[in-house]
């Protein structure tokens, strides 16, 4: 899964410097540089996480990435939803054009 563009930013390396390792095991996979950080999680999450990380046959910071990627996903998502409701609420639907591509036989929606 791509990074969000939520997670780009300053920190982000290019590819080249990407490329080379920090000098521990956990540095780079695939040409992306790693940074460890400490999640404090309290005994519920860490349990599901266990479970859901044992099912899959990964590591928990592999699920934790995906999980991070998924939300920013959502988030990157959201932000475009409300980009163009504000559109519509800016510039709505002229319904006039629409019913007359209604009569030349153009379908806003098929009609079922």
């Amino acid at each position: 899964m791509k990074p969000s563009s939520i997670a780009q930013g300053p920190d982000v390396l290019p590819v080249t410097a990407a490329c080379e390792p920090y000098g521990n095991s956990y540095a780079m996979v695939v040409h992306m540089a790693r940074r460890q950080v400490l999640v404090q999680l309290d005994d519920a999450r860490l349990a599901a996480l266990d479970r859901l990380a044992g099912v899959r046959t990964e590591s928990r910071s592999s699920v934790i990435r995906q999980a991070l990627d998924l939300y920013l996903e959502s988030i990157d998502e959201g932000i475009a939803d409300l980009r163009y409701a504000d559109a519509y609420r800016r510039i709505p639907e002229d319904l006039d054009e629409l019913a007359g591509l209604r009569s030349l036989g153009v379908a806003a929606w098929p009609e079922r």
